[in-house]
């Protein structure tokens, strides 16, 4: 396995999934993922019941490009994976245990059998919030929808760090789903399948209120523009996308806030939304018109009070503009000459409208729990600061959840220097990453 993963081959491969600076550094981790299971390190009894060869799985994280917080109301939604992901080398097991190990967590077993032989694969309230609850969760689908399965070894890695707003949590669950369809599913599903198995595991087992939207991302690779009218069967459209092209790169600033007691801010934005599609009969935003929200806009504030109003103002808005921004990406990647300059501003405005609606409507940037830490509106005021300074006509917005985490901006290839070290003295060394736009969602990497 290590002498494949220094191949020629593989090495095209790791070019396509990290970027042609990346290879050495992706067969040295890959290398150290086979190693790590057979160094003294990795539990000798977590090998005893291993069997067949060694595989290797990637599964991606993904960047929110626009249509933030719509998801959860059957929205749309632009995203994309990037290179930064959950890689993991992985046995198979002759018992219906699986051993999980990622490095800087702890480690996580399961048995996905009672000791009688009995399936426990019933939601259990200890491990809500757990990886353990993924796990159960998604090889719970996994039996419903038919499959027979067992247990696994896994030895990971992740570069999606958690609370960055790059989906580390989706990139676990699809890798798992993954994992599971690769060793005992014949490699069948579909990505929205693998997302929506996630979706359930996150929502039922771990207890977390999510729309599809992430694991859909990091599932699926690319762009993609993504409509969830009918959450069984959303509509994908995989969109080209090379900033780079155009002169930009795409960057998120870690703002170092924690995501810990964030949990009831994040719900209260899809429970907004859907009491105001409530008020008039409806389960969720999508099911009614903005101009009805208009019309009872009067009666809906005395009932539910003024940011659910405005929280489904921005539901429309976005919505529109996630139509508008996919036609220019569209449009920009079909363009030449001052032709694609002129889509790139029309991106460029789109996107912030999309920040300015999340920061001032949807209300997302801090939590009203913790008024002093707004990391987030300061990355976003000094960024504006720095595009004023720089005389740049750019973007910027806040990333995925918000309320702490990150942003997202878009900088000329040749200020990319400047701008780290202009951030990274308020947030911090390495607190700016650049992203690149991942072509493959989760996958076996087969050599």
């Amino acid at each position: 396995m290590k002498e494949i993963i220094n191949s020629q081959q593989a090495a095209e491969i790791f070019r396509e999934l990290y970027g042609e600076q990346e290879i050495d550094n992706a067969q040295k981790r890959y290398t150290a993922l086979v190693s790590g299971m057979l160094n003294n390190n990795f539990p000798t009894e977590e090998l005893c019941n291993t069997c067949g060869n060694m595989r290797l799985f990637s599964a991606p994280g993904r960047t929110e490009l626009t249509g933030n917080h719509t998801d959860h109301n059957r929205g749309k939604v632009l995203a994309a994976s990037i290179q930064m992901d959950c890689a993991a080398a992985v046995l198979e097991r002759n018992d219906n245990t699986v051993f999980f190990r990622s490095a800087g967590f702890p480690d996580v077993k399961i048995k996905l059998t009672k000791e009688n032989g009995e399936s426990d694969l019933l939601p259990k309230p200890e491990e809500a919030g757990k990886t353990e609850a993924l796990i159960r969760g998604i090889a719970a689908e996994f039996v419903k929808r038919g499959s027979k399965i067992n247990g696994f070894s896994a030895n990971a890695h992740s570069t999606v760090l958690p609370g960055s707003g790059l989906s580390s949590s989706a990139a676990i669950e699809v890798l798992i789903g993954c994992i599971f369809d690769s060793l005992y599913g014949s490699g069948k599903l579909t990505p929205l399948e693998i997302a929506q198995i996630g979706q359930i595991a996150e929502n039922v087992y771990f207890e977390k209120p999510c729309g599809l939207m992430d694991q859909t991302a990091c599932a699926a690779g690319g762009a993609v523009a993504i409509d969830f009218k009918d959450t069984l069967n959303p509509k994908v459209k995989q969109i080209n996308f090379d900033l780079s092209a155009v002169g930009f790169a795409l960057c998120v600033v870690n703002t170092g806030g924690s995501h810990a007691d964030l949990t009831d801010d994040y719900a209260s934005i899809p429970a907004e939304m859907k009491a105001v599609a409530a008020f008039f009969g409806k389960s969720v935003l999508r099911e009614i018109e903005k101009e009805q929200v208009i019309s009872g806009a009067a009666e809906i504030r005395k009932k539910l009070g003024d940011r659910a109003l405005l929280r489904s103002f921005h539901f429309f808005n976005e919505n529109e503009r996630v139509d508008d921004i996919t036609a220019a990406l569209i449009k920009m990647e079909n363009a030449t000459g001052d032709e694609k300059q002129k889509f790139l501003i029309n991106y460029l405005d789109l996107i912030n409208e999309s920040g300015n609606s999340s920061w001032e409507i949807l209300q997302n940037v801090y939590s009203l729990n913790n008024p002093k830490e707004q990391g987030i509106s300061l990355a976003l005021a000094l960024t504006k600061e720095f595009f004023q300074k720089e005389n740049i006509k750019s973007a910027c917005r806040v990333h995925g959840g918000g309320f702490a985490g990150t942003i997202q901006s878009y900088i000329p290839l040749e200020k990319i220097d400047v701008y780290c070290k202009y951030m990274e003295t308020v947030f911090g060394k390495d607190s700016v990453t650049v992203l690149r736009i991942r072509p493959k969602g989760v996958m076996e990497i087969s050599i």
